[in-house]
């Protein structure tokens, strides 16, 4: 008999809330919970296929061990004494050091995992941990770093009037400014209710399709059109001059450094009219509310930290933060309560502590530590090299710039352990694959998605919200998997660890329940977690009273618009040479620029195994200017050759009239292991081998160019299919 439950869709970060179908203990059917009141019914195609994922033929239901150039099934648990035993013998040898986590983005939707892996690195003693968010947006945390966060937070999205998005798609990529939960319709109602929306884009994206203005400008031209954007803005005094003077430091330093960003000179750079650049600062400027965010793709181009710098800068000389006496909207439901003040939070240090490096000068910094390094230290031979590698939500192999060098570097480590639930592009080099639960098979809460406030300025849910989702089906019959924390709890009970969740000792004798270890996250949460158990649908735990308090008495700290850093950087920017846009007809000299994007069907790697998402290509297409395929005699779903001065793939050509002339659009995370290209047609290639890791990347945060990647365009040789 068939019954419902509601539960919460883990295929990405948006959490959506779903109600699933069950017969026979098996999920047969996903839709939206139109009864939840943070997502209105909205769920995507992805989320849909949650039974389709649960029930894969290729999924990994056995842990895998490597025998040369193969694997064998081995038990989980003697798969975790074989590796605690390696670890342990590598800690005495070489120390904690040897041993690095690399915890990615699907950690976020599994906060149980996460928690445990960072506590059996604190307890072995080992400072190598490295994340996905330092290789996506970097410059997010380390540009507040910079400027400084203010306390009470963000203008709503809902009361904005006017609203800027830097190289972001939130109706496809779920995240860059638009809530991420159902972001088309709240894209639409603000429409409705007569905001302007602004879109700062390569490609004339689904989102930018909506927008009252797109600036289709050249890639990775962010900061010189920000710049412009301030620079008509202050000249045209659309500023908060109250705002400034009370709480701003910096100010004369970056109108000073904005001022040589006219229309006409951005105009010339960007490749955008003049007259866009001052109408999208008479746009924002004259508007009462609202915000400017920036996506992924600015991240990953040269200059992120500055591009997502301005943005703040620009946010905070237009006041468009929240004062004293405005509601709060959200206080926070399953960490602690947050009742903001109206003043700026004092500014941690941005990078020079913690743990450094070896290689190129890079150590901890406001965004972590960077695995754009991590290759060269498992590579780098001498006291203090990474040996063993543990990894928890990510696919190196596929994520990470630089492919090749990755390659090697995962050839080269003693032991690589990684979770996964198929066998990915890492998993095949790996020494052990454990197999993963999956999000219908372990609780769920959604407090990932509170802690992303903390991440950026216009992140998170935009009221205090939260739902919690009890196991709802078992693995299926015959199965061995873990959920991810289990990996590690074994790991640190093998080593006879005592490990600590949020200043709690975890029981290391009578092993926990998922529950609880949500106990011990949640400990301090404004709301406890008993109580959101009582709201199946989700639910919006509102205090109508929690308003912006003052700012303290004698408080001195300010935001800052004009950091040295950063107005150095700009004059960096300023002394670049210009660009003439007929550089697009070019081919042998990397005339091109390839710049990345999302893929409605796919969340990065994941996704790719499924009939329903691949029935429009197995394979991340290189979307091109029809203009551009006609100047090069190609056609589309002809292989070609792309270049950078690094290395080359190749890709399917496909085209798309929404791509500015001059760029090839494809997404990140698809390809495998070099001895694969021939199969792009069902692998895709990867972008990443074009990226040279060591060259044209932040001195402070170690991001390399993974996006406006100049590169040049030839139909591929015969002999393509034979590589």
């Amino acid at each position: 008999m068939a019954e419902i439950k509601t539960a919460i869709c883990r295929f990405c970060h948006s959490f959506c809330g779903i109600k699933v179908t069950i017969e026979d203990g098996k999920a047969v059917k996903v839709v939206g919970d139109k009864d939840n009141p943070m997502y209105f019914g909205y769920t995507c195609v992805k989320g849909r296929q949650l039974p389709a994922q649960h029930d894969n033929p290729e999924r990994l239901l056995h842990a895998q061990r490597r025998t040369g150039d193969g694997h064998e099934r081995i038990a989980s648990e003697a798969a975790l004494d074989e590796i605690a035993a390696t670890i342990g013998r590598l800690i005495a040898e070489h120390g904690p050091r040897s041993v690095a986590l690399y915890a990615a983005t699907y950690t976020f939707p599994y906060p149980a995992g996460r928690a445990m892996a960072m506590a059996l690195m604190d307890a072995i003693g080992s400072p190598m941990r490295f994340t996905s968010a330092t290789i996506d947006q970097p410059g997010k945390p380390m540009s507040m770093a910079l400027h400084g966060r203010w306390h009470a937070g963000p203008q709503p999205y809902a009361e904005s009037d006017a609203w800027i998005l830097v190289g972001a798609n939130p109706v496809v990529s779920k995240w860059g400014g638009i809530p991420q939960y159902n972001p088309a319709k709240r894209l639409h109602d603000a429409l409705k209710n007569g905001q302007k929306l602004v879109v700062i884009d390569p490609r004339l994206t689904e989102t930018a399709e909506k927008a009252h203005l797109h600036l289709q400008c050249k890639p990775g031209e962010d900061p010189a059109i920000l710049a412009g954007i301030a620079n008509v803005m202050i000249s045209e005094g659309m500023i908060d001059e109250a705002f400034l003077a009370a709480e701003v430091d910096g100010f004369e330093a970056f109108r000073a450094a904005v001022a040589p960003f006219t229309p006409d000179y951005v105009a010339r750079r960007a490749g955008v009219p003049a007259e866009q650049i001052v109408e999208a600062a008479r746009i924002f400027g004259s508007a009462r509310r609202g915000m400017i965010t920036a996506g992924t793709g600015p991240n990953m181009a040269p200059r992120g930290t500055l591009t997502e710098y301005l943005v703040l800068a620009i946010n905070t000389i237009a006041g468009r933060w929240l004062r004293e006496g405005e509601k709060v909207p959200n206080p926070f439901v399953l960490i602690p309560e947050r009742h903001g003040k109206a003043q700026a939070e004092k500014k941690p240090k941005p990078w020079g502590y913690g743990e450094q490096l070896r290689v190129r000068g890079l150590g901890e910094n406001a965004s972590g530590l960077t695995p754009a390094a991590l290759a060269e230290e498992i590579l780098l031979d001498g006291e203090g090299q990474v040996r063993a590698l543990m990894c928890v939500g990510g696919n190196p192999m596929a994520a990470w710039p630089d492919q090749m060098r990755t390659y090697e570097a995962m050839k080269k480590l003693e032991l690589l352990a990684t979770i996964d639930i198929k066998m990915s592009a890492t998993a095949k080099v790996a020494h052990y694959v454990l197999p993963a639960a999956l999000g219908l098979e372990a609780p769920a809460i959604t407090i990932s998605n509170e802690n992303a406030w903390f991440y950026g300025s216009a992140t998170g849910y935009p009221d205090p919200y939260a739902q919690y989702q009890p196991k709802l089906v078992e693995p299926p019959a015959g199965a061995d998997v873990l959920e991810e924390w289990e990996v590690f709890y074994g790991i640190g009970q093998r080593l006879g660890l005592q490990l600590r969740i949020n200043g709690q000792d975890v029981d290391m004798v009578n092993k926990p329940t998922t529950d609880d270890l949500f106990e011990m996250i949640c400990r301090g949460s404004r709301i406890p977690l008993s109580e959101v158990k009582k709201y199946p649908h989700g639910h919006i735990f509102d205090d109508p009273d929690m308003m912006v308090l003052p700012k303290d008495e004698g408080w001195a700290e300010t935001l800052d618009v004009g950091h040295p850093e950063m107005m150095q950087e700009l004059a960096e920017v300023l002394a670049e040479p210009e660009t003439n846009d007929a550089g697009h007809t070019l081919v042998a000299d990397f005339g091109y620029r390839l710049v990345s994007r999302r893929l409605n069907d796919v969340y990065n790697s994941s996704g790719r195994d499924l009939p329903a998402l691949t029935r429009n290509h197995h394979y991340n297409p290189a979307f091109m200017n029809p203009g551009d395929l006609a100047a090069l005699g190609l056609r589309a779903g002809d292989v070609i050759r792309i270049a950078s001065d690094h290395g080359s793939i190749l890709g399917v050509a496909e085209e798309a009239a929404d791509v500015r002339p001059g760029v090839i659009s494809m997404a990140h995370s698809f390809g495998d292991a070099p001895q694969f290209d021939n199969q792009l047609f069902f692998i895709g290639s990867n972008t990443g081998r074009l990226t040279d890791v060591t060259r044209d990347f932040d001195a402070r945060t170690g991001m390399p160019r993974m996006s406006a990647i100049p590169v040049s365009i030839t139909r591929a040789e015969a002999s393509w299919a034979a590589e």
